[in-house]
């Protein structure tokens, strides 16, 4: 019995198996963590690679866009040396909201999306960018090369989301937005995260 190429016998980790896509940094590879829909954080375990429940949500407020990481990304030295403000990167891979016209309300797919900008963010001293990306399909943000062409309003509510999702009332909010950069800065965020995993994990 023969079988397609690429086939994998076992799940491949969604981190380490999976690829951030041939036409990277211009469009990525997108694993969704979480959706529009959901009122619970859920993250990549990365020892296993299956999703795991990291806390509910504890205010009303959804994420606004579709959430998750491109595959093959580490944010270490690379993306710290270009957040300023920052000691360190986190250590995790880099996160992507991905916009899309049509609901999807579904995790752990993976899909093909075009890079338009990056949301600038420390928590507490770590580097945290979010990069900005649209469906690259899509029927109505596919047009879209910069994240100046989306709508003010869907900006603002991808900064406000990010800007409060952690926060904990009685205490001092520790995540920080620096700005909202275009799609050549966010390539820069997406090439250092790349070459930051090769450092770390090896081809």
């Amino acid at each position: 019995m023969s079988f397609p190429k690429p086939f994998y016998r076992w799940r491949p980790h969604p981190w380490h198996g999976l690829s951030a896509g041939p036409d990277a940094p211009d469009f990525v590879s997108a694993f969704i963590e979480i959706t529009p829909f959901d009122t619970i954080k859920y993250e990549i375990d990365k020892e296993t690679g299956y999703m795991r429940v990291d806390r509910p949500q504890r205010t009303s407020s959804l994420p606004p866009a579709l959430y998750g990481f491109i595959p093959r990304t580490f944010c270490g030295d690379g993306v710290h040396r270009l957040a300023p403000g920052s000691k360190k990167a986190d250590e995790d891979p880099l996160d992507i909201c991905v916009i899309s016209e049509r609901p999807i309300n579904r995790n752990e797919c993976i899909l093909k999306a075009k890079v338009v900008g990056v949301i600038k963010m420390l928590d507490g001293d770590e580097a945290d960018d979010k990069i900005i990306a649209v469906l690259y399909n899509d029927n109505i943000w596919s047009q879209v090369d910069e994240v100046s062409q989306l709508p003010d309003v869907t900006v603002m509510r991808l900064e406000h989301y990010f800007a409060t999702y952690k926060n904990i009332p009685g205490e001092k909010p520790h995540v920080s937005i620096n700005g909202i950069e275009g799609a050549a800065q966010a390539k820069l965020v997406i090439r250092a995260a790349m070459r930051d995993y090769e450092d770390h994990y090896g081809g």
